[in-house]
């Protein structure tokens, strides 16, 4: 039975395991994802159980990964949202979300964000978050900064082979945008 750790009011987060394979299938297989994460517009399924396998590592070495998120109501996976290693030494992940694209357009971006924003600062303790997005995907950076991320740089993505505009969060960004709300 899976067990959940950061809960919203439609959400809730699990951690991936190696049974969850049809779930990543079918996230990771839906071209509308892929189509702004991988060069070519889509993953084999080989590619598919090493990101999966990848998901596993960062979390036994480092307690983050993008983790699956699932539906309260229905208990249905609607993609993946966590942390990866950026950069150590300054304390910065990479926060990056993944949703089946027939959960788009429905806000769970958006409160999946928000509250691994808030675990990562509150529980984690980490001191900034990165993000990044395919300069195709207009959505993202809509989210990104509705989210309140700032601008750095554009930062090369080597599994899309684009420069990625790139986005910082430190945590004093975050403690001063939720005092004004």
């Amino acid at each position: 039975m899976k067990k959940f750790f950061i809960k919203t009011a439609r959400l809730r987060f699990s951690i991936w395991e190696e049974e969850d394979i049809q779930e990543a299938l079918e996230l990771w297989g839906d071209l509308e994802v892929t189509k702004f994460i991988a060069s070519n517009g889509k993953m084999s399924k080989e590619q598919i159980y090493e990101r999966l396998k990848k998901e596993i590592e960062n979390y036994n070495k480092f307690k983050v990964q993008y983790w699956p998120i699932y539906l309260i109501d229905s208990n249905e996976n609607i993609g993946c949202c966590g942390l990866r290693p950026y950069d150590l030494d300054k304390n910065i992940f990479e926060m990056g979300i993944h949703l089946k694209s027939k959960y788009w357009g429905n806000g769970f971006a958006l409160e999946a964000c928000l509250a691994l924003i808030e675990y990562a600062f509150n529980t984690l303790g980490v001191d900034g978050l990165f993000a990044g997005h395919n300069p195709k995907n207009t959505a993202s950076y809509k989210l990104l900064k509705k989210l309140g991320f700032t601008y750095i740089h554009d930062e090369f993505y080597p599994p899309t082979g684009l420069y990625h505009p790139s986005y910082l969060m430190i945590k004093q960004d975050y403690e001063d945008k939720k005092r004004k709300n």
